[in-house]
Order: structure tokens, then C-alpha cells, then sequence
């Protein structure tokens, strides 16, 4: 039953993982031409590279320091025996500003960019293809977008000696923009088997080198890495992905406590059919304007705030510890009596505000878990799309609203049933115990992200242990409430509940002492945290030998397993570089559910940890950290304008702008210079699949 429940988390989230990682289109579209139709064996021509670019985009040139941020336009060649490039790559009058974010003079084009390149003709019928690299972003909202496609010039005549040639421009094949790029490297020489990638730089220091020429495999540009087979495909097919989306976050851990409380609400409510109605449309409606209009206003940055910050966590704790100790009989949560009256006056106007609120306590709550599954949403919203942020974020609140209104009808079919009797104080109990230990995840994600070390693996755990051992008893009777009514004997449905109580204490013992505890993989603190672990592997099986390097902020984070890596992407690169290894980049966060279970099930595994361990260079990006930098690095965003100060908002800043991503886990494979190796890889328990994944980044790498 349990592996049937996790295959079928699996495929779920395999396939919406797919749908949601969508990658955006560059904002032009090429042309490709000669500037004149016919030459002579041995005479040159210009190729002409014309970008139609998009209202309120811009795309950076290729005159410009290429070290100051921006991404350079290029042009790889395939070098063949037919042609050679003649100087450097010339930009046909480009602007100039002064870009603040990067402290430097940027050039960019507007509505139309051209480049020519003179090229030497060596043969009849020359074979002229490649592929380019560039970068549009917008003026209105600063999103970038990285772009990339194949061109091949065609048509060009090459006229016998003694034939004249014309100077009527030939237009050869036109296709629009696709594929994303990686960011330019360059050097000075070529064999002559190899492509060659040209730009330009107007810098005083790089004069020198401007025409740059690079070695390159097939396999070294980012292009066809996309996630998204759907993406493409009709709103229908996205609607489904983001309806099975929501029916896999109802498995999220943040979303079952709202359970107890649904069923409590509505247990006590007249009109409850039309009520638990009008509370699935309230859950679909908040969710849909929530999820739409905040993307719009503050993109991606709302949904983190929700899930990591210490001030909704610490608000939501606080509620389910006090409905927990009210359903345990401390106290009553009930309105003043005078306003009990007036909506008893007009029976057919009360209670609905309270649906409303309890809908709206149902979405806030579930931001904490389901904010990095919809989080493409809201990149794709704060991108300028707005009826498929709508489309999707309306099917997957449906499959929120639609088991939450069955829980908020099904009381009104307990309440039917004769002689309830004391047994519905029981089940109050009951959910009570619930309330107290699921509030726990709560303050644990403040605390982890905030680095209080209040509540670490044992204390969460020991928590844990005392309050089912306590619910335990209580349902053999042991232990009784203020509203409890005497049990004389133990029914056969509470001794089994007993035994399942008991056996999930017997269970979580272990984890004291560092068993791995898989099944509660995700709900608990990272195995990091634990003061006393007899699980340990030594730092010997690992052969990165990264411990004896100077880590940025290795006291802040650990890595799983006894795995040896960085918290710094720069470092990481740069180490990566030293030892010729790929880069393994885990974009995760301590409230990210998802990225422990996916630690605990899949990295734990010999193949996965093995290849992890010996193949790569790892590097844990944590993008909800809120450890505050130095003002020194502190920037300006040009994915959103804001000043990024923590860890956390420029490891996400990172995620979005360059890999245009910003859910987790989200799992990169990549160059020294941080180029994608294959394509990226989110949630996916299945370790044979994670280990093939590993394998194919190996095998690219070696190729370039």
C-alpha cells in the first residue's frame, strides 16, 4: 500500500513538474541574409543577421565588455573548408546606456538589431550554419530571457572567374527564437574542426582580442532544454497538469492541519450543504486572485514570503495550538454572545463571513507547502502571461476545493446519524492531539530558516513521541478530557487506532539516535540538526576532498549524508573548475518539504550518493535563507528591481534569472562556466531515474 502511495506521488509529480518548469521564449525572431547574391571564389560577402525584436524588449548587443554581466550576442560556427571569418563580428549601431546594476555602459538594440560578419568564400555552394546566443529583457517588468537557435545562410552564387557580382541582398531562411543559451565563453584559437563562436568588445582592455573564437560540442549550447513537452501544448492539457498538481499537494504536510479544523468548523453549522459549497467556490476564487493578482504586483518573492518567513509561520502555530488545546477541552472558542444573537436573527446572512475566513485560512496555509509548486505560475504571470497564470491556478485550487468541501459536508452526515453520543468528543480529542503535533512543522520551518536552533530533529521528534504516546492512551482510555464521558470498555475500532498510534511511536523512537525515519521524510527537521547521530558516515567515503577548502557559510548549512560541497555558487564553480568536475546545483529551501523527502528517499540511495559523492562538485543553493549580507553585496535585481540583501533572495534571483526557474527542488547539471549540461531535473522519488540523470550530465561534460 505504501510503495502504491509513493508511485503514485511519483508519476503525479513527474508529470506536473513537467508542466509547471516552463521556460519562456526569447522575445525575437531572426533572418538570416547575404549582402549581396553573388561572389567570386575567393571574394568576400557580409552575412547579415537582422533580429525583429518585440515591443518594450530589448536585446543586448555583442560590442561590450562581456565580463561586466549581460549576455553577449554570438555566433558559433560550424568551421568547414568552404568559408572562413574575416575580422570580427560588427553590430550595426546599437545604443549605449549606463546600466546601474551592472556599474557599467551596456549596448542594446530596440525593435531591430542587425549584425553582419564578413565571411571569405572558398568553395562552390558554401556551408554557412551555426547557432546564436543572445538575451532579451523587458523594460516594463526587467525579466530576461535568455535565446538561442540554428541559422544557415543559403542561396549565395558563386560566379565563375571573371564573373561579376551584384549587390541585391538574398534572404534566406527566417525562424523564430526558441531555445535558451548559455552565457559566451571565449578564447583565442580554433582547430580547424571545430566551431567558432564570434562577438564583439568596445572595452579599451579587450580591443585586442574582440573576434573570439571558441572550441565548442554539439552539446555545449542549452538548447532543447526545456522541461515542458505541455508547455507548448493546449490550455486544456496545462489545466490538467495544474489540476494534478493540486491533487498532490493535498499529500503536503502544511495542508493537513486545516483538515481537523474544516471538519470542526462545519460540524456545528445549519444551511452546511450550501455552506460547504460556497466554501470550495471561496477556496477557488482566493486562490485564483491570490495566485494571480500577487504574481502580478510581486511576483514569485510573495509565495516565498508565505512559505519561510517567521511572522506568517509563528501566526499559523499560534492558531492551530490554540484550536488544538480548545478541541482538548481547555477552553471554548465561541463569539460574543451578542453577535451570536443577531446572526441567529438572520439565520439566512450569518456564518458565511466565517466560510469565507475559513477558505482564506485554507489558502494561506497551503502557500507554505504548494508556493514552490505553483511558483512557475508566477513566473510565468510576472512575465506578462495572464490567462494561463488564470487557467492554472483555477484547476489547481478545484483540486484543493473539492476534497475540502467533502470534508465540510461529510459532518452534516455525522450529525444525522442517532444517539452520537459522547464518541464525537472523542473524535474532537483526537484531532486536538493532531493540531498540536502538525503545528510543530510551522515553527520549524522559522526556526531552520532563521538559524534559532530552538527545535532540531530530537526536540521536534520527542514532541512527536510524547503526544502520540499521550494520544495512544488516550484512546484506551487511560487519560480523559474535561468533556469526555466515562468509558467503561474499549471498542474494537479504538484498540486498533490504539495499535496504529503506538506502533508510529515505536516507529520515531530510533530517529533519537539517527534513523533515517523515511516515512516522515519532508516533515521533519533536516538529519543536519541532530546533536547525537549513531547513523553517520564517515567524511572518508567521500573522495571530493572539498573539506579542506574555505567555504562561504558552512557553518549556516550542511549537506545530507556526510556529502562534501558549497554553499556559494561562485565557489562552486570556480572549485569545479580547479578539478574539472560538473556541478551539481541544488536549488532548495528549509521550509521546501519536497527537497528532504527527495533527500531522504533519493540521495540516500548507493547509486545516487555514489555518483553525487565521486562525479560532481555540489552546491546547495538555499533560496529562502534569511541571513542578511554585508551592504557591500547587496544588488539590485533585473528580474524584479528589488535590492536583493539576504542569502536566500540571491540564490533566488539566481534561479529565476538565469535558469528561469523558481520552484524546488530544482536540480541543475552544469559547465564550469554554469551553462545546463542537460536538462534539469525536479521531484522524482524514482533513484534509478535520479541516477540516469546524474549519469547523462557526466557524459556531456566529458563530450565538451
Amino acid at each position: 500500500m505504501k510503495r502504491g502511495i509513493i508511485l503514485i506521488l511519483s508519476i503525479c509529480l513527474f508529470v506536473t513538474g513537467f508542466a509547471h518548469a516552463q521556460v519562456q521564449k526569447a522575445k525575437a525572431h531572426w533572418t538570416y541574409s547575404f549582402s549581396k547574391p553573388e561572389v567570386k571564389k575567393g571574394e568576400t560577402v557580409d552575412l547579415v543577421f537582422t533580429a525583429t525584436i518585440d515591443k518594450d524588449w530589448y536585446m543586448y548587443s555583442s560590442d561590450f565588455d562581456p565580463d561586466l554581466g549581460p549576455m553577449l550576442t554570438t555566433f558559433t560556427f560550424e568551421k568547414n573548408k568552404t568559408f572562413e571569418l574575416v575580422g570580427k563580428l560588427k553590430p550595426q549601431n546599437p545604443k549605449t546606456k549606463f546600466e546601474e546594476v551592472w556599474q557599467g555602459n551596456v549596448r542594446y538594440f530596440e525593435g531591430k538589431g542587425v549584425f553582419k560578419q564578413t565571411v571569405k568564400i572558398l568553395a562552390d555552394n558554401p556551408v554557412i550554419k551555426g547557432t546564436s546566443e543572445y538575451q532579451t529583457c523587458s523594460h516594463i517588468n526587467g525579466l530576461c530571457i535568455p535565446g538561442g537557435e540554428d541559422f544557415e545562410f543559403k542561396g549565395l552564387k558563386v560566379a565563375a572567374a571573371g564573373s561579376a557580382a551584384t549587390e541585391q541582398p538574398s534572404v534566406g531562411a527566417t525562424k523564430p527564437a526558441t531555445e535558451p543559451a548559455a552565457t559566451p565563453a571565449t578564447v583565442a584559437t580554433a582547430p580547424a574542426d571545430t566551431a567558432i563562436t564570434v562577438t564583439a568588445s568596445d572595452s579599451p582592455e579587450k580591443a585586442d582580442s574582440s573576434t573570439a573564437i571558441k572550441a565548442t560540442a554539439p552539446e555545449a549550447s542549452q538548447k532543447g532544454f526545456t522541461e515542458t513537452p505541455a508547455a507548448s501544448g493546449s490550455l486544456l492539457a496545462f489545466a490538467l497538469a495544474a489540476f494534478l498538481s493540486g491533487l498532490v499537494a493535498l499529500l503536503t504536510p502544511c495542508v493537513f492541519p486545516i483538515i481537523p479544523m474544516t471538519v470542526s468548523f462545519f460540524t456545528n453549522q445549519e444551511r452546511g450543504k450550501f455552506k460547504a459549497f460556497l466554501y470550495g467556490i471561496s477556496i477557488i476564487l482566493i486562490y485564483t486572485l491570490i495566485g494571480t493578482v500577487v504574481s502580478r504586483l510581486n511576483g514569485p518573492a510573495f509565495a516565498n514570503f508565505l512559505s519561510t518567513h517567521w511572522l506568517p509561520n509563528l501566526l499559523f502555530f499560534a492558531i492551530f495550538i490554540t484550536f488544538g488545546l480548545s478541541f482538548l477541552g481547555l477552553f471554548e472558542i465561541v463569539l460574543p454572545s451578542g453577535f451570536v444573537n443577531k446572526m441567529d436573527q438572520k439565520a439566512d446572512q450569518g456564518g458565511y463571513a466565517g466560510v469565507f475566513f475559513m477558505a482564506f485560512t485554507l489558502v494561506l496555509v497551503s502557500f507554505s507547502c504548494t508556493g514552490p509548486i505553483v511558483g512557475s505560475l508566477l513566473v510565468a504571470s510576472a512575465g506578462g502571461e495572464v490567462v494561463k497564470p488564470i487557467v492554472g491556478m483555477a484547476a489547481f485550487s478545484a483540486a484543493f476545493a473539492i476534497p475540502f468541501t467533502s470534508f465540510a459536508l461529510f459532518p452534516q452526515w455525522l450529525k444525522s446519524l442517532p444517539k452520537s453520543g459522547g464518541w464525537l468528543n472523542t473524535v474532537k480529542v483526537v484531532l486536538g492531539f493532531l493540531e498540536l503535533a502538525l503545528a510543530l512543522k510551522f515553527f520549524s520551518i522559522a526556526d531552520q530558516v532563521y538559524h534559532w536552533h530552538l527545535l532540531d530533529r530530537e526536540i521536534y521528534l520527542a514532541f512527536w513521541i510524547v503526544i502520540f504516546a499521550l494520544l495512544g492512551f488516550y484512546l484506551l482510555g487511560k487519560i480523559r478530557t474535561p468533556h469526555d464521558s466515562p468509558l467503561e470498555k474499549v471498542s474494537v475500532p479504538r484498540l486498533l487506532l490504539s495499535i496504529i498510534t503506538f506502533t508510529f511511536v515505536v516507529y520515531m523512537l530510533p530517529g533519537m539516535w539517527g534513523a533515517p525515519l523515511k516515512a516522515l521524510a519532508g516533515y521533519l527537521p533536516p538529519q543536519s540538526t541532530l546533536d547525537f547521530d549513531l547513523n553517520k558516515r564517515t567524511a572518508a567515503a567521500s573522495t571530493s576532498g572539498v573539506s579542506g577548502e574555505a567555504r562561504k557559510y558552512a557553518d549556516l548549512f550542511h549537506l545530507p549524508h556526510e556529502l562534501e560541497g558549497f554553499f556559494d555558487y561562485k565557489e562552486a564553480l570556480a572549485y569545479a573548475k580547479k578539478v574539472n568536475k560538473p556541478v551539481f546545483i541544488d536549488f532548495t529551501g528549509h521550509g521546501c518539504v519536497n527537497c528532504r523527502e527527495m533527500e531522504a528517499r533519493v540521495w540516500v540511495d548507493p547509486a545516487v550518493l555514489q555518483r553525487l559523492n565521486n562525479d560532481y562538485v555540489i552546491v546547495a543553493l538555499y533560496v529562502d535563507d534569511k541571513t542578511e549580507l554585508p551592504e557591500s553585496q547587496w544588488y539590485t535585481s533585473k528580474y524584479d528591481n528589488k535590492v536583493k540583501k539576504t542569502i536566500g533572495a540571491q540564490n533566488a534571483d539566481l534561479q529565476i534569472v538565469k535558469y528561469n526557474n523558481n520552484a524546488q527542488p530544482h536540480y541543475c547539471l552544469v559547465d564550469h562556466e554554469g551553462n545546463l549540461l542537460v536538462a534539469p531535473k525536479n521531484y522524482d522519488l524514482d533513484p534509478a531515474k535520479f541516477a540516469s540523470f546524474l549519469d547523462s550530465g557526466k557524459a556531456a561534460f566529458g563530450k565538451k
